[in-house]
């Protein structure tokens, strides 16, 4: 049998990603939810029942039609989604649901009616989904369409702007999670789950007190009750049915004793029914106080079937599960107190859920529905009640779905008091955009220091990049997907349970009238569902069926010897990730396989479905033994790894010998990555981003990784190969600064161009007033200067191809004035209009690159403007390698005085060699002599992770003619002289970042001043002025510069001169028609003077009067 080779490995994953995709987790995720649960929350609510007698509303079929728009003028049409993005539109579709009304007469015969199709609002569609009209598109026809083939999709577009639901991870609900508690609390142990239906989530905690007594506390309850009588109250009375569902062991059964003692006074001895009622009744009591008891008993009923443990049931005859559900949670509880199991571990992955742009639109369309269906209740009630007939048609309100809906996208602020969920996709380049929409945001807050949470976790290897993540408060909160990490979206739980039931587990409901039967006991998706006595062969009987396709591939089953469990997963939201599995610590994917996916015969899913791969999450893998290598296979072995280096995440996996580097700097880059300017889109010239960036001339690295082929970076890339040499160079290359050669830089190096869009729309206003787009004439109110319009065409609107630069007008318009009526009540003359002319950003030049004039949804005029400007690098301007080494132009020089080799290259970037020792970044050493290599060679390197050994690398530049160390002899630019020493020189793949000094220069002479205070305004985009402050004003104070601290701070400031009473030190008024000066408490009869303070000082004294505080000024004559 021939051995596979490392090739054959990347052939596999390479074609994981070809049928995948990048974010296939939330395309997945989506079309789950068109396609399942959007039925499923309309069944939930099932009928509409209005308070009509004989009247209801059955909802049957609820179906989403294709992306459309309906016009101004009434017209339907099909949209796509580059129309979205100019016009402003939301990319979304009507959904239609069925309702039949349903009549009942006198005798309860139920007469229905017929069935009505009706419109109740708009889904935002995802793009590439199955609804979206690009899915299955070729790249010909996508081009055609306006789109990028490579664009990835998974993302909406919500009033023209791209927005990513953001994959939120939280703990998985229906987990019993044990811990021990904090010092400060009551208890010494807590189990805690939080149960989840049907969006209703109800945590449930069990605690131990110090005295050894078990209390519960659940929703809807006020306080905490004693776990006996809640058990009682769900029929479970004599003690030894109660011992026996906990535990048979002696130890803990001895633990329950004080809590059987807490329930004695509610026992009713030979009299099972008085005493359950004894026990609801004292749950009564804490919810209906001062009721009848037989409410009472009714209402905590009401109480534990619906609050209690709710996904387990919330009909009465599940109360018996519940019973057996927390005698679970008492034996994990008590066990933990006595040492026999260790604390569960909340960060282990296996306890974590990640919810997926369908969970969250569950979760808002939920809301909305209901909204909705309450809103359809009161419109026919309220019909009704005028003696009319109830028509379904013109009681449905569609706006109620729609707003919601756009409004939480367009925001972020989901339902639940969660904000952040949607966000802008970053679309700085390719990376970011992909980056963007695998990143996995965990829910805790950022201010407190969650140490653990943060912690890279052993669970994370293949699930989570261990490097990207951001600097700062989010670190280790934020983090991103690892290459090839994929996301279960879920499977039906019953079948599943049916065919454990056929492996011989034994049902719970059965083993209720039996003696208690010893076994490991079975969860699925954290449900006790039975016990099976021989765990190991239920184990492998499992996945005997899943890989001969008998069971679905979602499924995950693990044994934990320790305790004694079998966990059975079949949920949505559980990261996995793919594994070659071995037979005999022989490889199940042989050369064969490999070859008829390399001739297309085989996809990645007939992989999966003849069982030579499979998907384990974090639960599965705890029950593996996975080797890194081929040559690391032994019998024990289960499972190869199909590459190492996919442990990394998308921007991770573009860093060339990462292995090489320290940890941090890996990190940077991967922060760094998503800031490069490249080519973001291929459709660049079509879309209209409020702010874009365009490399000029964008290369494919020198060193590449195996993982840019798959995620597609050679196509879209986002740099420039560099002749990088190091060494110190007359000191301007200090504290990370980098050399230039100007020559390079005129031959088109590191060049860009920055795109802004400016958009105006011509508005209507109640009164039939419209705003319009026109060259103002000089009487509107706000006219600037004549040159500001000199760039406007005869509409108002500016020319292509002009060249404009900061606070010159691109769009003239001119609105109605405000406030219209009250010059209508007081007959006076309405004034002029007023200008609202839309302007280049202060301090920015460009030239305007296209104009586009379309409407929109509600037939308005909208134009926008796009205007680019070119970027030459220049000092200041930020670059970095892929190895974390960023560093801004210090120094452009002539190449005639930059140093040469003895061939005549010269280099174009000097970087300074203190950069490399204290950072350790041998990657970078690695990848410059690589880069040489491959640019000798002709061919491109490959560096990826934990795969090629670099010591060939030496040996081929040697053969080549040169030093094996990368270092070559250097001449002096200015005086001729060879250097004493050898320069280390290669080829290094630059990125240049969007941080331009030209976007961050400011300076201020003369400008505008806030309103309230009268000090100049704060910020660059606004003019603002550079804030002289208090620890500047102390080095002024200490040198004792009285006149300039006056200037600074008053002169240059808000001076200005007010008029005080020298009697009372009130300030004083000017009365401007008789020009006299008087003071509001003592009259005219009083001396005036005037005083210059500080503007704020003055504001300070009328908020103080304001507060009815009196300051008096008292005044001294100058000396």
């Amino acid at each position: 049998m021939i051995e596979l080779s490392k090739s054959d490995f990347w052939v596999l994953m390479n074609e994981f990603f070809r049928e995948k995709g990048l974010v296939r987790q939330h395309l997945d995720s989506y079309n789950r939810f068109m396609d399942e649960t959007l039925q499923e929350i309309v069944d939930e609510v099932g009928e509409i029942t209005p308070e009509i007698p004989g009247y209801r509303v059955r909802l049957r079929k609820i179906y989403i039609n294709n992306p459309s728009i309906v016009e101004a003028d009434g017209s339907k049409k099909q949209i796509f989604p580059i129309e979205a993005r100019i016009r402003n539109l939301t990319y979304s579709g009507s959904l239609y649901l069925e309702m039949v009304p349903v009549n009942i007469d006198s005798q309860g015969i139920e007469m229905e009616g017929e069935t009505v199709q009706v419109y109740i609002g708009r889904l935002p569609i995802m793009l590439r989904s199955n609804r979206c009209l690009l899915n299955g598109l070729s790249d010909e026809e996508l081009i055609k369409h306006g789109e990028d083939p490579r664009d990835p999709g998974g993302y909406f577009i919500i009033n023209g702007s791209e927005r990513v639901l953001v994959t939120r991870e939280d703990l998985a609900p229906n987990r019993i999670i044990c811990e021990e508690s904090s010092r400060s609390q009551t208890s010494t142990h807590e189990a805690k789950v939080f149960s989840t239906s049907q969006g209703f989530r109800a945590p449930v905690t069990l605690e131990r007190r110090r005295d050894g007594e078990l209390r519960l506390s659940f929703p809807s309850v006020p306080g905490k009750i004693p776990l006996v009588i809640i058990l009682r109250a769900l029929g479970i009375v004599k003690d030894r049915d109660l011992m026996e569902l906990v535990s048979d062991d002696t130890e803990i059964r001895k633990e329950l004793v004080p809590s059987l003692e807490k329930a004695i006074p509610l026992f009713i001895p030979k009299d099972e029914d008085a005493t359950i009622k004894n026990a609801l009744d004292y749950i009564g009591k804490r919810v209906a106080v001062g009721q009848t008891r037989e409410y009472r008993l009714r209402r905590a009923g009401q109480v534990l079937d619906k609050y209690l443990l709710p996904h387990i049931g919330r009909e009465e005859n599940a109360r018996i599960k519940k019973a057996y559900y927390l005698g679970q949670m008492t034996q994990k509880l008590l066990e933990l107190a006595l040492n026999k199991r260790e604390e569960d571990d909340k960060d282990h992955y296996a306890n974590k859920r990640l919810k997926l742009a369908g969970d969250l639109l569950t979760s808002l369309f939920r809301v909305s529905f209901l909204q909705l269906t309450r809103d359809i209740k009161y419109q026919l009630e309220r019909t009704s009640g005028r003696g009319r007939q109830a028509n379904i048609r013109t009681a449905v309100r569609a706006d109620v779905v729609t707003e919601r809906l756009r409004h939480a996208l367009a925001t972020g602020n989901w339902v639940g008091g969660k904000t952040g969920v949607s966000q802008l996709l970053d679309r700085t380049n390719y990376i970011s955009a992909l980056s963007h929409l695998r990143r996995v945001v965990s829910p805790l807050s950022r201010s407190q220091p969650h140490f653990e949470a943060r912690d890279l976790h052993s669970t994370h290897w293949g699930k989570i990049c261990p490097s990207e993540t951001p600097e700062g408060p989010n670190c280790g909160l934020v983090k991103n997907l690892a290459l090839m990490a994929f996301i279960s979206v879920g499977t039906n739980e019953a079948k599943i349970e049916n065919s454990l039931i056929n492996l011989g587990i034994k049902p719970i409901e059965e083993l209720r009238n039996q003696a208690y039967e010893k076994g490991a006991r079975v969860f699925l998706n954290g449900i006790l569902i039975g016990i099976h006595t021989d765990p190991e062969f239920l184990v492998s009987q499992v996945r005997q069926k899943r890989r001969n396709g008998e069971l679905d591939q979602e499924v995950n089953i693990a044994y934990h010897e320790d305790t004694d469990e079998i966990q059975v997963n079949c949920d949505a939201g559980r990261a996995r990730r793919p594994l070659i599995i071995l037979d005999d610590g022989v490889p199940r994917i042989t050369k064969n396989h490999i070859k008829k996916i390399k001739d297309g015969e085989w996809r990645w899913s007939d992989l999966i479905q003849n069982g030579l791969i499979e998907y384990l999450d974090a639960e599965e893998e705890e029950n593996t033994l996975i080797a890194m290598r081929l040559k690391n296979v032994n019998k024990n072995t289960t499972h190869l790894e199909i590459a190492p280096s996919t442990i990394l995440g998308i921007t991770a996996a573009i860093i060339p010998f990462p292995e090489h580097n320290q940890s941090p700097r890996n990190t940077y880059e991967a922060g760094m990555a998503k800031q490069a300017l490249g080519l973001y889109c291929a459709n660049y010239k079509l879309r209209v981003d409020t702010r874009g960036h365009l490399l000029h001339y964008p290369q494919i690295p020198m060193v590449k990784t195996k993982a840019m082929d798959s995620i597609g970076f050679d196509h879209r890339p986002a740099g420039q190969n560099f002749i990088v040499g190091v060494i110190s160079f007359q000191g301007y290359n200090i504290e990370d600064a980098l050399i230039i050669n100007k020559a390079s830089i005129e031959r088109g190096l590191g060049r860009s161009s920055s795109f802004r869009c400016y958009d105006a729309e011509e508005r209507k206003y109640p009164g039939g007033q419209e705003d319009v787009f026109e060259i103002p004439e000089r009487s509107v109110r706000g006219y600037r200067a004549a040159e500001s319009y000199r760039h406007l065409g005869e509409d108002g609107i500016i020319e292509p191809e002009v060249e404009i630069s900061g606070g010159e007008v691109i769009i003239g318009r001119t609105s109605p004035p405000r406030f219209l009526e009250e010059y209508r009540e007081f007959d006076l003359p309405a004034p002029t209009r007023r200008e609202t002319s839309m302007n280049m950003r202060h301090g920015e030049t460009g030239i305007v690159d296209n104009v586009i004039i379309t409407e929109t949804m509600d037939g308005n005029k909208l134009v926008k403007v796009k205007v680019r400007d070119q970027r030459i690098p220049e000092l200041g301007d930020k670059f970095a390698s892929r190895h974390g080494q960023k560093g801004i132009i210090g120094l452009i020089v002539p190449q005639e005085d930059m140093p040469f080799t003895e061939d005549g290259v010269v280099p174009d970037l000097i970087m300074n060699p203190h950069a490399i020792p204290s950072r350790m970044t041998l990657g970078q050493v690695i990848e410059s002599i690589a880069g040489k290599v491959g640019a000798l060679k002709g061919e491109q390197i490959d560096g990826t992770a934990f795969f090629e050994s670099s010591e060939d690398l030496y040996d081929e530049l040697q053969e080549l003619g040169f030093k094996y160390n990368g270092r070559e002899v250097m001449y002096n630019g200015v005086s001729g002289e060879k250097y004493k020493a050898d320069i280390f020189i290669g080829t290094v793949y630059y990125q240049k970042l969007h941080h331009m000094v030209a976007d961050k220069i400011h300076a201020r002479a003369r400008g505008p001043v806030q309103i309230l205070t009268r000090q100049p305004t704060e910020g660059r985009a606004r003019e603002g002025g550079l804030r002289f402050g208090e620890m500047e004003r102390d080095c002024l104070v200490g040198h004792g510069a009285a006149i300039l601290l006056k200037e600074r701070l008053l002169d240059e400031s808000d001076k200005c001169t007010v008029v005080v009473c020298e009697q009372c030190g009130m300030l004083g008024v000017y009365d401007r028609n008789r020009d006299r000066y008087y003071c509001p408490n003592c009259g005219e009869k009083t001396t005036i003077s005037q005083i210059t303070i500080s503007y704020a000082f003055k504001l300070l004294l009328q908020e103080l009067m304001s507060l009815n505080i009196f300051p008096r000024l008292k005044l001294k004559d100058r000396a």
